[in-house]
C-alpha cells in the first residue's frame, strides 16, 4: 500500500510547504490508535487496510466483525492467533480510546469474548513497519495497540498506530468536505458554506464548537445577550471589554477564559481551543473593504450577519466587531496590523460555553483577494451539546508542526496539587501549577530555600533509548560524553544540529549497556533521536514515554530526610542518604512490597534536590506518602512562578530563554556540556562548536540593576548608543535582596564590572543602569546542591 505518512512529506505547492495538511492519496483515511489505546472503524468489501508501527517494537491486535456479529480473521485474509485478548485488555483499562470502542461494540451488539484476534508485529518491529490486509466483506474492524503501564525502571512503553484504508468504493471515503464526530450528541449540527452566517440560540451551560472542517478558514462570531435583548437592549462581546479584563489578546482555556460585554458581563467562556491563533482586533469583512480593493459588490460576513440578525431585531451594522476565530493577525515593529494564512488545520475547532441565555451568530468567510482563508475560503462547522456534558478544559499541543493534535492532559499528580491552588497553566501539553492559593510565590520560594518544596514535572519529555546501537547513538546525538556513563548514573547535557545551534538541554539516564533515557523539555529532541537512528542505519530504538513516567521533586534542605522516611531501596543499592549526585536507583514506597518507584539525585532549583518518577496511575499514592512525610516538617507545594525565581538566582537556563537553536552551549552558559578534549569521538555539531569554543562571539553574564525595577526578558544592553546583547531572564532575589538578571553579551564587554545600560521603552528613552557580575548569583560553589549546608 502507498501510504506516506503526514508526519514525514508535508504538503508542497509552488514552493510552499505547509506542514500538517492532507496529503493523503485519494479515497484513503488515516486514524491513529493511541498506545494502550484502541480503535473501532467501519470497513467495506475491497478495502486495504494497512496498520503502521510509528516507533517500533508495538504489537498490534486487530479483530473483524461481520454484520450477522461473527468474528472471521478469513474476512481479513488472515489466520486467527487466538482470542482477543489484547483489545480486551484496552477496553479494560480505562483509556477514552477503549470507551469509545465498547460503546461501538454495544450498539452492534458484537461479542468480544467470542472475537478471533490476528496479531502484528509480534517477532519486533522497526519504526515505520507496516502490516497489510484485504477486506473481503462489510464489517467492523477494531485495532488495538496493547500494552500495560510501565514499571518505572522498565522500557516498554505502549506506542502509537496508524491505521490506514484506503477504501474500494470511493462512496464508502471521507470525503474532504466531512467534519469529524461530533464531541458528544449535537443539539444543533449545522455546516455553513464559505459566505453564509448562521444564527441560533444557545441556553446557559451549553456548549458551541466551532470547527474548522478543512483547516486555514475563518469563522466571524459574536453573542447577545438574551435576557437583555428581551428588554429591548444590544449587550454583545465587546472585544476592547474582554482584552482588558483578560489581560490579553484573547481568552484561552483556564482562569483568564472570559469574553465580556462592555457591560461587563460575561457571555461565554472558551472551554477547548486547539488551534491557538485567533483576532479580536479586526472588523468581520465589510462591504467596504472589498469596494476599497476594486472587488465592488463582494458577498461579506458583516453584511450576511446583519440578514441573518434581523428575525432578533438585532440593529444593522457597517461592520461587525466580531471575534474571528482562526483568522491570524500580527502587529509589527512600526504597529502595523498584518495578517496571513490562518494557523487552523483541518478538523481545528474552539469550544465554547454560554455563561447565560445567548443569541449567537457564526460565519464562513468568504474572503477570497488574500490570505485570510489560505486563499481559498471552505466551511465552517456549528455543533451545540447539552449543559450536561463535562467537558475538560484543554488547549490544543503538537509535538511537532506536522503531528496531530493532543488535548491538555492532567499529570498523574494533578489532583494533588489542585488541593492547593486552582491557579494552573498550560505546559507543553499539561496542566501545571503556577502559584498556590495559600502561599504565593514568595513562600514558595522562601520554603525551598529553608525547607522542601514538591513540584510537578511530569511534563518533561521522556524517551526509552534501546537496542545493540544505543550508545552509539547517544554518543552521536549529545555532547557528553556517553562512554563515561556508568550504570546508575546521569549527566546533564545539551543537543545541537549541525550548525551548533541547541534543539535542548536534558539528562541521561543510563539503565544498562544497552538501555538509556533522555529527558529533556520538548518533543523535538526525542524527535530528533529517532531520526538520527533512523537516517544513520543504527540498530537502536526510541520510544515515547513520557504519560508512562510522571515525575515530582523534592528540593530543598530537608529533601533528604523527608524522602529517607518515605523510601526503601535494594540492598544492593545506595539508600536515600547515601545517593551521590546525578546518581538514581530504582526505589518503592514503604518497604520491598511497596509500589515501585525511580529516584534520582538532580533538581533546577539550586538546592539540594531529588526527582521521583512512577506511573501516573501511582501519582497520588506516591504523593500522599510524601506529603504525610514532609508536611509536618514544613513541605511546601510549588508552582511555575517560584521555580522561575529559584532557577534564576542559582543560574540554571531555560529553552526559550536563554537558549533556542540560534544558540549554541556556549552562549547558553553549558559550555561544561562540551567535553571537547575529553570526548574523541564526533557528534552532531561538533566542528562547529569547537570553531565557537576558539572564537567566542556572545556569552552568559550575570547583572546587578540598581534600582526597584525588574528588568525583562528582551530588554537591550547597551554601552553608549551600541547595543551589545539582551537580558534573557530577570527577578527581584529575595534572597540577595537585589534586582538581578542573566544576560547574553558581546564578549568584548563581557568582564565582570562592566559598567552597562538596560534599555527599556524604545531601548534609548529609559535606561536601567546595571554592572556586568559573576554567576550564579546565588551559591556559585553549589555547596547547597551537595547538601552542605553547614
Amino acid at each position: 500500500m502507498n501510504v506516506t505518512p503526514i508526519f514525514e512529506t508535508p504538503y508542497e505547492r509552488a514552493g510552499v510547504i505547509t506542514p500538517g495538511l492532507p496529503i493523503l492519496p485519494q479515497g484513503t483515511e488515516r486514524h491513529p490508535i493511541p498506545g494502550g489505546g484502541s480503535r473501532a472503524v467501519p470497513v467495506y468489501k475491497g478495502d486495504q487496510i494497512s496498520v503502521q508501527d510509528r516507533e517500533g517494537l508495538q504489537t498490534g491486535e486487530l479483530v473483524f466483525f461481520t454484520p450477522d456479529g461473527k468474528s472471521d480473521a478469513g474476512m481479513m485474509g488472515a489466520t486467527s492467533d487466538g482470542p482477543a485478548e489484547g483489545v480486551i485488555s484496552v477496553l479494560a483499562n480505562g483509556s477514552a480510546s477503549g470507551a469509545k470502542v465498547a460503546r461501538a461494540l454495544d450498539k452492534a451488539g458484537f461479542d468480544l469474548g467470542r472475537a478471533q484476534a490476528v496479531r502484528i508485529f509480534t517477532q519486533g518491529s522497526n519504526p515505520g513497519d507496516m502490516a497489510t490486509f484485504h477486506i473481503s466483506c462489510d464489517g467492523l474492524l477494531i485495532v488495538a495497540a496493547p500494552g500495560g503501564p510501565m514499571d518505572p525502571g522498565a522500557q516498554n512503553p505502549p506506542t502509537e498506530l496508524i491505521l490506514y484504508i484506503r477504501r474500494a468504493d470511493p462512496k464508502h471515503a471521507k470525503g474532504n468536505l466531512t467534519p469529524p464526530d461530533p464531541l458528544a450528541d449535537p443539539l444543533q449540527d449545522a455546516n455553513i458554506q464559505p459566505g453564509q452566517a448562521y444564527s441560533y440560540e444557545v441556553k446557559k451551560g451549553e456548549f458551541i464548537q466551532i470547527l474548522d472542517v478543512q483547516g486555514r478558514e475563518c469563522s466571524d462570531f459574536q453573542a447577545f445577550s438574551l435576557r437583555s435583548l428581551d428588554k429591548g437592549i444590544e449587550r454583545e462581546i465587546d472585544p476592547t471589554t474582554t482584552r482588558a479584563l483578560m489581560g490579553s489578546l484573547y481568552p484561552t482555556p483556564g482562569i483568564f477564559s472570559k469574553y465580556w460585554s462592555v457591560d461587563q458581563e460575561a457571555l461565554v467562556e472558551i472551554v477547548q481551543d486547539t488551534c491557538g491563533r485567533h483576532d479580536t482586533f479586526g472588523l468581520a469583512c465589510t462591504a467596504r473593504y472589498y469596494e476599497d480593493l476594486g472587488y465592488p459588490g463582494h458577498v461579506n460576513c458583516s453584511d450576511n450577519m446583519n440578514a441573518d440578525l434581523a428575525q432578533y431585531g438585532i440593529r444593522p451594522r457597517g461592520g461587525w466587531p466580531a471575534i474571528n476565530f482562526f483568522f491570524n493577525t500580527m502587529l509589527d515593529d512600526t504597529n502595523a496590523i498584518g495578517m496571513d494564512d490562518p494557523w487552523s488545520r483541518p478538523g481545528d475547532f474552539v469550544l465554547l460555553r454560554a455563561l447565560t441565555d445567548l443569541v449567537c451568530v457564526s460565519t464562513a468567510c468568504p474572503c477570497d483577494v488574500d490570505p485570510a482563508n489560505g486563499w481559498n475560503p471552505t466551511d465552517i462547522q456549528l455543533r451545540t451539546y447539552g449543559a450536561e456534558n463535562d467537558f475538560s478544559r484543554s488547549v490544543g499541543y503538537r509535538k511537532s508542526a506536522e503531528a496531530d493534535v493532543e488535548e491538555t492532559k492532567k499529570t498523574g499528580f494533578y489532583d494533588c496539587f489542585a488541593r492547593h491552588t486552582r491557579d494552573f497553566v498550560e505546559y507543553q501539553g499539561y496542566w501545571l501549577p503556577n502559584q498556590m492559593s495559600n502561599h504565593g510565590a514568595i513562600a514558595e520560594y522562601w520554603a525551598c530555600r529553608e525547607k522542601a518544596v514538591i513540584m510537578d514535572l511530569s511534563p518533561l519529555r521522556k524517551y526509552e533509548v534501546t537496542g545493540p546501537d544505543a550508545e552509539e547513538l547517544m554518543q552521536v546525538c549529545v555532547t557528553r560524553n556517553m562512554k563515561k556513563l556508568a550504570v546508575g548514573q546521569i549527566t546533564y547535557t545539551a543537543m545541537c544540529y549541525e550548525h551548533g545551534g541547541m534543539i535542548d538541554d536534558g539528562t541521561v539516564f543510563r539503565l544498562g549497556e544497552t538501555n538509556f533515557r533522555w529527558i529533556g523539555g520538548n518533543d523535538t529532541s526525542g524527535l530528533w533521536l529517532r531520526e538520527q537512528a533512523q537516517k544513520r542505519g543504527l540498530n537502536a530504538w526510541v520510544r515515547s514515554s513520557t504519560d508512562q513516567l510522571h515525575n515530582v521533586a523534592i528540593q530543598g534542605p530537608l529533601s533528604r530526610d523527608i524522602l529517607k522516611q518515605v523510601l526503601w531501596t535494594p540492598p544492593t543499592s545506595p539508600t536515600v542518604e547515601e545517593l551521590g549526585m546525578f546518581r538514581f536507583t530504582t526505589a518503592r514506597l514503604g518497604d520491598y512490597n511497596g509500589t515501585s518507584v525511580v529516584l534520582g539525585r538532580a533538581g533546577y532549583s539550586g538546592e539540594l534536590g531529588y526527582e521521583v518518577f512512577c506511573h501516573p496511575k501511582d501519582a497520588v499514592e506516591v504523593f500522599d506518602a510524601i506529603w504525610k512525610v514532609g508536611e509536618p516538617m514544613g513541605l511546601t507545594p510549588f508552582g511555575l512562578a517560584a521555580l522561575d525565581l529559584v532557577r534564576i538566582e542559582a543560574g540554571l537556563i531555560f529553552a526559550g530563554s536563554e537558549f533556542d537553536d540560534q544558540t549554541d552551549p556556549f552562549e547558553a552558559g553549558i559550555g561544561f556540556t562540551v567535553p571537547l578534549k575529553s570526548k574523541e569521538d564526533d557528534f552532531i555539531g561538533r566542528a562547529v562548536l569547537e570553531e565557537r569554543k576558539l572564537h567566542p562571539h556572545r556569552q552568559m553574564v550575570g547583572l546587578e540593576v540598581e534600582g526597584g525595577i525588574v528588568a525583562s526578558p528582551g530588554d537591550c544592553l547597551r554601552i553608549g548608543k551600541a547595543q551589545v546583547g539582551e537580558v534573557t531572564s530577570a527577578m527581584k532575589s529575595p534572597f540577595l535582596g537585589k534586582n538581578i538578571a542573566l544576560a547574553r553579551i558581546t564578549t568584548a564587554h563581557a568582564a565582570p564590572g562592566t559598567e552597562i545600560e538596560i534599555g527599556q521603552l524604545d531601548g534609548q528613552q529609559k535606561r536601567l543602569k546595571a554592572r556586568i557580575v559573576p554567576y550564579p548569583h546565588f551559591d556559585p560553589t553549589k555547596e547547597r546542591v551537595k547538601g552542605n549546608y553547614d
